[in-house]
């Protein structure tokens, strides 16, 4: 299960998916932590200075209580823990926390370090250099922020403090982040939310396009290999798909379609190597006898001038003689099919010798013949006589097939499909066509078969048979088109080279 590719593509998009979304979440997050904190400081700052404007008077006068009353009143407010002043030596002065009251703090702690690290207090810090975040054990984070509380000259002049103090102590507020954490916890949630939908949806979605776009083909090209495996060549893939699938199962139906072209080939070629074998030994048997009964036959025929009675009987004996050793005759040329002579040929003069033989039998019946040879096509590597003998013999057969009615008898002369100039011709097509009576669908396959002949008495049934094996010698094939009623075109392909 985990070999298929959908679950391959589903786990290496939902990784990068998750890292990817990790990723923006860790920004965005920070991002909106950062903004938040950045918030609560500028809140925090303006409510220091709003203390310090608050208890300015009462500070001017000394007025102790008030100051802590008006501290204590703002630290009950939602969010803040505390609200201390302590003097420049670090000693609490003031705190909303009663138990804080006289304490004094560490100067060397990160609080305090800011400001006198070089054992004298800074006179201004940005907002951030007086903030800090900490969190007790067990509790919410804790934002504290101090505000240097300046001397100004009504406060010298009131005697309290010495003119030449700068800084007369710090405001500190400490305000709970916990409402924060709370928010960026809840932010957090719901990217882990979305993140795990968003791999979800995208693993589905990739799992469905996978299974539609992919592996459905892919199921019905193995199916289509196994077919072919138990030997049915003729199966087709049926995807309408312009893609690279579709691409794979066009390739695969064109090599079905040649490897049951070449099987068929195969087949011919070893069906007609043993028919000429059994022919050969046949012919040879049949020959001598047949010799004889024709010598006596037209002898007796001689001497039977004079006795009509006699002479019709002999003259049907020499005549079916003379038929059956014309198929002797064919059966000898069938089976002593000599290997081609291959010349440089030019295939419109051999189909203009083949015309030439044929055109009384073309006249006879009354037939139109329409040339259409091709300009300039290149030259075949060819024997001449046996390429003519295979358009002689299709000429004639076409010819046969209009009977005497007559009807329109095409040849033609082209480069194949497979090129388009002669610069990239690699193979050269004659084409022999007639409007006949055409060819039954059930004999189409039969045609090349030795002996196999729709003329009845009149054919010997090995034209075929000898035109395929003689185009086959010569690397080319031979194909046929027949409808019946409308006619038969026969396409001869000869490779070029």
């Amino acid at each position: 299960m985990s070999n298929k590719i959908s679950y391959k593509l589903i786990a290496a998009v939902g990784s990068v998916t998750l890292v990817i979304i990790g990723i923006f979440a860790y920004v965005i997050l920070s991002a909106h932590q950062e903004q938040l904190i950045s918030e609560l400081r500028r809140n925090a700052d303006q409510l220091s200075e709003t203390v310090k404007s608050s208890t300015r008077y009462d500070m001017l006068t000394n007025q102790r209580e008030r100051v802590l009353r008006i501290i204590t009143t703002i630290g009950k407010q939602d969010g803040i823990q505390k609200v201390r002043i302590f003097n420049k030596d670090g000693v609490i002065q003031v705190s909303t926390d009663a138990s804080d009251l006289g304490k004094k703090l560490d100067m060397t702690t990160e609080a305090c370090y800011a400001c006198h690290a070089a054992n004298q207090p800074l006179e201004r810090l940005e907002i951030p250099d007086r903030t800090r975040i900490f969190q007790p054990a067990g509790r919410d984070r804790i934002l504290s922020i101090i505000n240097p509380i300046y001397n100004e000259p009504s406060c010298s002049q009131s005697g309290c403090h010495e003119p030449t103090k700068k800084v007369l102590g710090v405001l500190d507020i400490s305000m709970s982040l916990g409402e924060v954490d709370h928010e960026m916890h809840a932010g957090r949630d719901r990217l882990l939310l979305l993140g795990v939908v968003a791999v979800a949806a995208v693993s589905l979605m990739i799992y469905l396009l996978v299974n539609r776009i992919v592996l459905k083909p892919v199921h019905e090209i193995v199916a289509a290999t196994r077919k072919v495996a138990g030997g049915d060549l003729h199966y087709k893939i049926a995807l309408a798909k312009k893609d690279e699938i579709g691409m794979l199962a066009n390739s695969f139906n064109e090599m079905t379609q040649k490897l049951s072209e070449a099987q068929r080939q195969i087949y011919q070629s070893q069906k007609l190597a043993a028919v000429g074998q059994l022919a050969a030994g046949v012919a040879h048997e049949i020959n001598n006898p047949l010799t004889g009964v024709l010598s006596y036959s037209s002898y007796l025929l001689k001497r039977a001038e004079d006795k009509p009675e006699f002479k019709e009987d002999l003259e049907v004996i020499v005549r079916e003689t003379v038929r059956c050793r014309g198929i002797v005759k064919g059966l000898l040329d069938f089976s002593r099919q000599s290997p081609p002579e291959m010349h440089e040929s030019d295939i419109n003069e051999i189909v203009e010798h083949a015309i030439r033989i044929v055109q009384a039998q073309i006249d006879a019946h009354h037939v139109e013949l329409k040339k259409n040879l091709g300009a300039d096509l290149p030259k075949v590597q060819a024997d001449a006589n046996q390429i003519q003998q295979v358009l002689v013999n299709l000429l004639l057969n076409a010819t046969d097939a209009m009977g005497e009615g007559g009807g329109t008898l095409g040849l033609a002369t082209q480069i194949a499909a497979s090129g388009t100039t002669p610069a990239q011709a690699r193979e050269i097509e004659i084409l022999v066509s007639d409007t006949g009576c055409g060819i039954p669908a059930a004999n189409l396959q039969k045609i090349f078969d030795p002996f196999f002949s729709t003329k009845g008495p009149k054919g010997t049934g090995l034209g075929l048979a000898v035109a395929w094996g003689i185009v086959g010698k010569h690397n080319g094939r031979i194909e046929v088109e027949s409808e019946v009623g409308k006619g038969t075109t026969f396409r001869i392909l000869l490779p070029l080279g």
